[in-house]
């Protein structure tokens, strides 16, 4: 196909299914107002000023900004306390500090998700060595498959739960992994039936990707701590940087003294004058999660129109921002990648190629071309390099923009002829 007809040939795809999709679109949009106004709630129950944007030097002892921005996270989480913190490299940061927290040598550490994310892996002392993993503090550590459903297996969970655990790890998101992610009723269901066989042990989530996609929170149904990026939704593509962590309050505490110190805690941490960017981002993150979402649907029907598998598929109940997709074929895959990675308002000149990154033990081709770093939230597309190709996208902070770089994708794949695929008959 030539490059006149594969572009006609992408423009009359994308846009048939942004058509047909218009009233899930709408329902979509007509979620905002009720994210948005716990947002706006939390603002107004902890008096939000201008006198909360500034922040205080070195230690950040007393830092009033950091303090009320703690409360309207909690608030927002449905969750006694949180700790909203720059300090946070990553999500996979204050994860890690949370675990570190809480868990003590001889601990015991169940995910009955499955294998967790990547990042996490070294975290654990899945892989590598001598870097002080879990592992070398002498945390046990056990993991339940999913069904094939790709579902949690709760009666396997029973069986575990007949040895006392310290904590357990639910992977909200679907992360490199093809199955649904959990929603929040579900993650609810799963605390109560591990509180009921264990009251002490800590259900604890990894929320990243999945703030304000449903209604409620974990917190809100059971969890005893949660933990995600600034960088992803509830940033709302303003946050610099940073991570949070919320829930019970002893337990907040505790992943604040791995992060700073014991004796300091949540007490210490500049916010460099960023509060408002932080605040001003949660303002937003309703409606950036909103067009994401959109996108994500529109993401779906546009590749199950051409028979990839896709997961989940539009329309589908949602609860958090992924959208994978079986490509089966890794040029197909990089295609789709520079593709999106030339629809990027940030380096749209360059050229993702698989690469090694900090953290995952496959090598990565990437396409995100955002303002900040790292922020996946802006519209982004990455994928393992390995069987069966899964591409994964996310993000997007306003639907336009996903629809301009489909086109992008499709017009690149058809004029290749990556379209006439075994696997998508």
């Amino acid at each position: 196909m030539n490059l006149s007809d594969a572009k006609d040939f992408a423009c009359r795809q994308v846009a048939a299914v942004r058509e047909r999709q218009q009233p899930l679109a709408r329902q979509r949009t007509a979620a905002v107002a009720d994210r948005l106004q716990k947002v706006l709630a939390a603002f107004e129950a902890e008096r939000v000023g201008t006198q909360h944007f500034a922040s205080v030097s070195g230690y950040g002892h007393g830092d009033q900004g950091r303090e009320v921005i703690d409360r309207v996270f909690a608030r927002v989480l449905g969750a006694e306390a949180a700790a909203v913190r720059l300090q946070f490299v990553s999500g996979t940061h204050a994860i890690a500090a949370a675990l570190f927290g809480v868990l003590r040598p001889g601990d015991r550490l169940l995910s009955i998700t499955g294998r967790p994310y990547d990042t996490l892996e070294e975290v654990i002392g899945l892989r590598g060595e001598g870097q002080g993993s879990l592992k070398d503090f002498g945390i046990d550590y056990d993991e339940l498959q999913l069904n094939e459903a790709g579902a949690v297996d709760e009666q396997a969970l029973d069986q575990a739960l007949a040895r006392p655990h310290r904590l357990i790890l639910i992977q909200r998101s679907c992360g490199y992994s093809w199955r649904p992610s959990l929603s929040v009723q579900t993650i609810g269901r799963l605390c109560a039936r591990i509180h009921e066989r264990q009251p002490d042990c800590v259900c604890f989530v990894d929320n990243c990707y999945g703030e304000l996609v449903e209604a409620h929170e974990p917190p809100e149904v059971g969890a005893d701590l949660v933990a995600g990026s600034l960088i992803k939704n509830l940033g709302g593509t303003i946050a610099p940087a940073g991570g949070y962590v919320a829930g019970r309050a002893d337990l907040v505490e505790q992943a604040c003294c791995r992060l700073t110190a014991p004796g300091i805690g949540s007490e210490g941490g500049t916010g460099f004058d960023l509060h408002r960017l932080l605040l001003q981002g949660l303002f937003l993150a309703p409606q950036m999660v909103a067009e994401a979402l959109i996108g994500a649907d529109l993401v779906a029907g546009v590749f199950a129109d051409l028979g990839f598998p896709v997961q989940p598929v539009a329309g589908a109940p949602r609860s958090d921002l992924i959208q994978a997709v079986q490509l089966g074929d890794p040029e197909a895959l990089k295609l789709i990648c520079r593709a999106f990675q030339a629809c990027s308002p940030v380096g749209s000149y360059l050229d993702p190629v698989p690469a090694s990154m900090p953290g995952y033990v496959s090598d990565l081709v990437m396409a995100g071309g955002t303002f900040i770093d790292g922020s996946t939230s802006e519209f982004s597309a990455d994928a393992p390099l390995r069987e069966p190709f899964n591409l994964y996208v996310q993000g997007g902070t306003h639907h336009a923009h996903v629809e301009l770089a489909l086109i992008q994708a499709l017009q690149a794949l058809a004029a290749a002829g990556h379209l006439n695929l075994a696997h998508t008959d």
